[in-house]
């Protein structure tokens, strides 16, 4: 197996030309290559590739860019691709092998650059006595950090990297350090690796007063809509609009199940605000569902149908343009901007010595554990209730019950032993899935056959309008599925394992 690549970090003081003059002492060297360049990080804007210990840079010269992928932890190279631009999205790559490790993580969100460095690059060649290249070493010299030394192993002569790694540590008394300067350059912008994360994470003490304790939830919740907010404008990649509307979904939610802990005038003004939100922000995530599914409409159709159906795409294509427009129009509007800027005010403010509202001094481990049992009560029932015979929309209003319950959990989360909590909404996400996967199939299946309404007035091709039949019998099949399987998924979510860790953690009177 062929060794890893070897990553030094040197002394402040010590420069390319000392780093040089005194390794040449040692070992016989020649300077293959010296330039100029630019490294640019690129992660998702969430961290996708980082999460999954990938580092992704871009390195631009003169001569060359050169993009690459790297391991974190052990600095191995994974994939590369000579590119003069970085494409946004990862099927916008040539078919290969940076394509192939990039996809999985990344999915439909952009590559986004986080930071840049500018700096010199030494290329050395490592010789033996046969004047034979058995190393190769790479010198970064930075203008605002220390310099960075990576030794390349090269095949069949693996103890050249023992013998230089040795001088460098021994007698040069160089540091080995990570693969990357990544956390370092970021550090300089006032940044941290994993600095947005969707997954909400609110600290909450037992003791904290209700209309404390939801303040902060909100707050955190505000601050998701917040930094989302110019993404979703810019329409960068659909996940923007999508983490906005779960925020401004969450918010909603806390406002109507987290009971009397705010005053009732705050309460009912503000979620009429977000259920507005929730409206404006409707038509385009629905839209931007369907092109994210357009690739999987497609596959579903006879090989026969396939090219029929792109006029499809063009067609959502101009409404989401629409849809997006319109969005942004509200985004930037005084309503809009007033509203936030007053929630984020009072969200700011102290909140009084003595809370008006019924459960505001109320300890929010109480509260959370009343609010959480009855909601969860409400699901055995409305879920105990649905037989075969049961219309759908006793299915949507459990869907409705069940996303409310989840959102009161992950809320507070904190106050709960981890590993029960996190396995209990492992659970409910579980049976979740059923539910959902039934509303988006009856929803998709409505949708197209209004598409195909629409598209008749426009002259489309017959064919079309066969295919989308073909797909919306597609749809149809799958919303059977998922309604053949809600029973056994109830079952599996009420199953006594499950109902005996819910009792535990929230039904303090048992």
């Amino acid at each position: 197996m062929m060794a890893t690549p070897q990553y030094f970090e040197l002394p402040a003081n010590l420069t390319a030309r000392k780093f040089i003059a005194k390794l040449s002492k040692k070992i016989d060297l020649q300077i293959a290559n010296q330039q100029y360049s630019i490294k640019t990080f690129y992660d998702s804007f969430d961290w996708r590739l980082y999460n999954a210990n990938k580092i992704c840079e871009f390195n631009h010269s003169q001569h060359i860019s050169q993009l690459s992928l790297i391991d974190k932890n052990s600095g191995q190279l994974l994939a590369s691709e000579e590119i003069e631009q970085v494409p946004r999205f990862s099927l916008q790559f040539p078919d290969g092998l940076f394509r192939k490790n990039i996809t999985p993580e990344l999915e439909m969100r952009a590559l986004l650059p986080l930071c840049q460095l500018p700096f010199e690059s030494y290329r050395l060649n490592i010789l033996n006595k046969d004047q034979k290249t058995v190393l190769r070493l790479q010198f970064d010299e930075y203008e605002s950090l220390n310099n960075r030394v990576q030794l390349i192993p090269l095949k069949g002569y693996e103890k050249a990297q023992l013998k230089v790694a040795n001088i460098l540590q021994n007698t040069l008394k160089i540091q080995t350090s990570s693969c990357s300067v990544l956390n370092e350059a970021l550090n300089l912008q006032g940044r941290k690796p994993k600095d947005y994360s969707s997954k909400l994470a609110i600290k909450l003490k037992p003791d904290m007063r209700a209309d404390k304790a939801s303040k902060q939830i909100y707050k955190h919740l505000l601050q998701a809509m917040q930094v989302n907010e110019a993404g979703t404008i810019a329409d960068i990649d659909t996940e923007f609009l999508h983490d906005f509307r779960v925020a401004v979904r969450r918010t909603r939610a806390g406002l109507s199940q987290i009971k009397n802990t705010l005053p009732a005038n705050v309460v009912a003004n503000y979620a009429e605000f977000f259920a507005w939100l929730g409206q404006i922000t409707s038509s385009t995530r629905d839209l931007d569902v369907y092109l994210l599914s357009y690739q999987h409409y497609k596959a579903t159709l006879p090989l026969s149908l396939r090219a029929d159906i792109e006029p499809l795409y063009e067609f959502l294509k101009l409404k989401q343009v629409h849809a997006q427009k319109e969005l942004c129009e509200k985004l930037k509007s005084p309503k809009y901007n007033k509203q936030l800027v007053a929630w984020e005010q009072y969200l700011n403010e102290s909140v009084p010595k003595k809370g008006k509202a019924g459960h505001a001094n109320q300890n929010i481990k109480e509260l959370a554990d009343s609010r959480i049992w009855k909601v969860y009560q409400r699901v055995l029932k409305e879920g105990g209730a649905i037989t075969e015979k049961s219309p759908a929309e006793a299915l949507h209003d459990l869907r409705k019950t069940c996303k409310k319950l989840r959102y009161l959990m992950e809320f507070f989360q904190s106050l709960y032993p981890q590993e029960e909590i996190k396995s209990s909404i492992k659970a409910l996400k579980g049976f979740q899935t059923v539910l959902g996967d039934f509303q988006d199939y009856e929803i998709q299946e409505l949708s197209i056959k209004h598409f195909s309404e629409e598209m008749m007035q426009q002259n489309i091709p017959s064919n079309t309008l066969l295919a989308m039949g073909v797909l919306v019998q597609y749809l149809d099949t799958m919303k059977c599925n998922a309604r053949n399987h809600f029973a056994e998924q109830f079952d599996l979510f009420v199953q006594t394992g499950n109902k005996s860790t819910f009792k535990q953690l929230f039904n303090k009177k048992a």
